[in-house]
């Protein structure tokens, strides 16, 4: 079992242009959809997609909150949230010929009380993983993070801004950062794989075991104790990117969880990702890596 908890989720808006914007003019969409978001609530979806057992858990609040619930439940991902006063947050994402544009939400204000509920309904399910994922709520820092990390016996996985993941203090098995976190965490400038490794390797002596770092368009890193491995990406029409580093690391806690050894859990967090950059939005109902698994690269660089 992997529990996932979202502190932050969002309903993503998703809308698809036709044209460019244009200021000081009112245009219309080509398509638009919304879906539950944030890392631990995508996380369960893509777990439930590639049929292992979750729960997510998190804070949502208001008309927001409720959709997320609906949401999730229309791909029969269990869940069992902690209702807070005010709003869950819209992260809105606009798609056009040439450009990206993103806008997220901060959400509500919270007491960090709140993770005593939140622990309290993560040990009920006695998971073997706990994912926590995505920005925190205004009112909450690092510490609630390692609060829920250390509080059962329980292999954490985080995936949090780099500015939170450079003050945490627990030990940690695994942490996915892109590009972007892993700078922020390491204050290091990354612009290659070599570079990427080398800060990999930082957060791994911080106490974190297992480090996948995502690269976009440049494939993926993973760190562990034995060995140091880089994968590029796989070449696909890319559509959106949004959710894609979260169904990697779906895909990598899955593949650990069926005994896969780290090369292989690697393979099909790379596939995930690219079926997901494929589709607009961050939601699909099936996810299966391993019939492409043989078409990633894996190239070792030792340890």
């Amino acid at each position: 079992m992997i529990a996932t908890v979202t502190l932050n989720p969002a309903v993503d808006q998703t809308i698809k242009m036709n044209t460019g914007l244009e200021s000081e003019s009112v245009q219309r969409s080509a398509e638009a959809q919304f879906t539950s978001g944030g890392n631990g609530v995508n996380v369960s979806q893509f777990l439930q997609a590639l049929g292992s057992e979750t729960v997510a858990t998190g804070l949502i609040g208001g008309f927001t909150g409720y959709f997320i619930e609906e949401d999730l439940d229309t791909y029969d991902v269990p869940m069992d949230f902690v209702e807070v006063a005010g709003v869950t947050r819209i992260n809105t994402t606009i798609l056009t010929p040439r450009n990206k544009y993103q806008l997220n939400q901060t959400g509500p204000t919270v007491d960090s009380d709140v993770i005593d509920e939140l622990i309290e309904i993560v040990t009920q399910y006695e998971p073997a993983t706990v994912n926590i994922g995505g920005s925190l709520l205004p009112g909450m820092d690092a510490a609630d993070v390692d609060r829920i990390a250390t509080a059962g016996d329980w292999d954490t996985a985080v995936e949090v801004p780099g500015e939170v993941l450079r003050e945490l203090d627990a030990e940690y098995a695994y942490c996915k950062p892109n590009r972007k976190e892993l700078e922020a965490a390491t204050g290091r400038e990354i612009e290659s794989v070599t570079e990427c490794v080398d800060a990999a390797k930082t957060l791994r002596e911080r106490g974190f075991e297992c480090v996948i770092a995502s690269m976009g368009s440049d494939g993926a890193v993973m760190v562990t104790p034995e060995e140091t491995l880089y994968a590029p990406a796989l070449d696909v029409d890319v559509v959106d990117t949004l959710g894609a580093g979260d169904s990697m690391l779906a895909a990598v806690l899955w593949a650990f969880e069926q005994g896969w050894d780290a090369e292989r859990a690697l393979r099909a967090g790379v596939v995930a990702s690219a079926q997901l950059v494929g589709v607009m939005g961050s939601s699909v109902r099936e996810l299966d890596p391993e019939p492409r698994l043989d078409e990633v690269r894996i190239w070792s660089l030792g340890n």
